[in-house]
């Protein structure tokens, strides 16, 4: 519980929340964006951004010993430092001769950071919170992540387009994550102020005794019952996301001559950071609400039509070749929401695996392997495309989808799972 009561959830979740989606949407999608624009290939972009997956993958073996060092309050200002130190690094690296390289290394600091910045804001929401106030806030919470993803996915990315039309490209994202990196010292500012300052936690925190939890966890992990089958859906249900999630802004940004759909900066930032988020939100929204009332099994195989069927948009933007701005943007709203509403299925399907004896580190386990599924089909997505076209790319994505119905095929799921008694 807070040692400090005066400290009032309203005043921190909603920027704490915020700040935990900044560097990692700066991470997964503005890295992408920023790549393409600098002319950098496809295989190129997607096997370096596809790495920067690994802390969230990897950060279960960390995770553990992060109480052990300091206070979940005092890494949560360290890592907003960092994350801030590492936004000011791509600014300063993006106008340089050696601006790959820079950017890439600050790229990962800000990876790492983010993170572990992640482990220690639900720590401290956790333990910063009574019962009560959790679950009262846990919608703000939500809120305010997703708004930190409109912001970095739309809002910003806008402006670095915007400022594109004014300036060179790479000044266009380096005054962008310099704006990125001065916000993050304002956040910093305020959290020192804003958040609780929690005891500390002494009791067990040997090395030994950690490394014996981290074990146990492991073990129970894996001797869960059908652990084949969850780890098959885990890893390879998102095998076609995976591949699309890395080529869908270059596509649209890439130039007509060469099968994109020639588009700018500023028309990625509002289609994906608006109106895909929206539609994103929406979807999962719609999910969550019919799970809840008729239970998970009854909702899973349309959900995976859901986050499988509307990949085809893509084949059909590919493959006409006038392409209005109403067209993307309604292509990828419906893209979105299905995703939305397909991926509901698979979080609660993480939920469900968890529970029981150590719920909370399997979970994290889980969310690594989900990481895991991401990376690796995201590092050779950008060579598919490059040699297959987007075209013929797109129909591959449409066949991986089978990978998707095949694992859903032998998982199992209680029927009662999910819906509100």
């Amino acid at each position: 519980m807070p040692s400090n009561t005066s400290h009032k959830p309203y005043r921190w979740i909603p920027s704490l929340y915020v700040a935990e989606a900044l560097p990692y949407v700066a991470v997964m999608v503005m890295a992408t964006t920023l790549y393409k624009r600098m002319e950098l290939s496809n295989t190129e972009l997607a096997l370096y951004t596809s790495w920067l997956y690994l802390p969230w993958v990897i950060k279960p073996l960390w995770s553990p010993f992060l109480a052990a060092l300091h206070t979940e309050r005092w890494w949560v200002m360290a890592m907003q430092l960092l994350v801030g130190a590492g936004f000011a690094g791509i600014a300063l690296t993006l106008p340089t001769a050696f601006w790959l390289q820079g950017s890439l290394a600050f790229f990962w600091l800000l990876a790492f950071a983010s993170a572990t910045h992640d482990i220690a804001a639900d720590g401290l929401y956790i333990i910063g919170l009574d019962t009560s106030e959790q679950s009262l806030y846990i919608g703000v919470r939500s809120t305010f992540y997703r708004i930190g993803m409109i912001l970095g996915q739309g809002a910003l990315v806008m402006l670095a387009g915007r400022l594109e039309h004014y300036m060179a490209v790479p000044m266009a994202w380096s005054i962008t994550f310099a704006l990125m990196a001065a916000c993050f010292l304002c956040l910093f500012l305020w959290h020192r102020y804003a958040l609780p300052t929690v005891v500390p936690h002494t009791e067990g925190f040997s090395v030994r005794h950690l490394l014996s939890e981290f074990w146990l966890s492991l073990t129970t992990f894996f001797s869960k019952p059908h652990i084949v089958p969850a780890l098959l859906f885990m890893l390879l249900f998102r095998f076609p996301e995976g591949q699309l999630v890395k080529i869908a802004n270059p596509f649209i940004i890439d130039s007509v001559d060469n099968g994109g759909l020639g588009m700018d900066t500023e028309d990625v930032g509002f289609i994906y950071g608006t109106l895909g988020v929206i539609g994103l939100l929406g979807g999962g929204l719609i999910g969550g609400y019919l799970v809840s009332r008729d239970g998970l099994s009854r909702w899973l195989w349309p959900m995976v039509l859901a986050i499988s069927v509307p990949d085809a948009v893509y084949v059909l933007l590919s493959a006409v070749s006038s392409h209005s701005f109403l067209l993307v943007s309604s292509c990828v709203l419906i893209e979105q929401i299905g995703y939305g509403f397909g991926f509901t299925a698979y979080s609660l399907f993480l939920v469900n695996f968890s529970k029981g004896e150590r719920s909370t580190a399997i979970f994290s386990l889980c969310t690594a392997m989900q990481a895991l599924g991401m990376m690796v089909p995201g590092m050779v997505a950008g060579y598919m495309a490059d040699h297959l076209g987007y075209f013929r790319f797109f129909c591959w994505i449409l066949a991986c989808c089978l990978v998707t119905f095949a694992v859903t095929a032998f998982i199992k799921v209680d029927p009662s799972f999910g819906r509100k008694q």
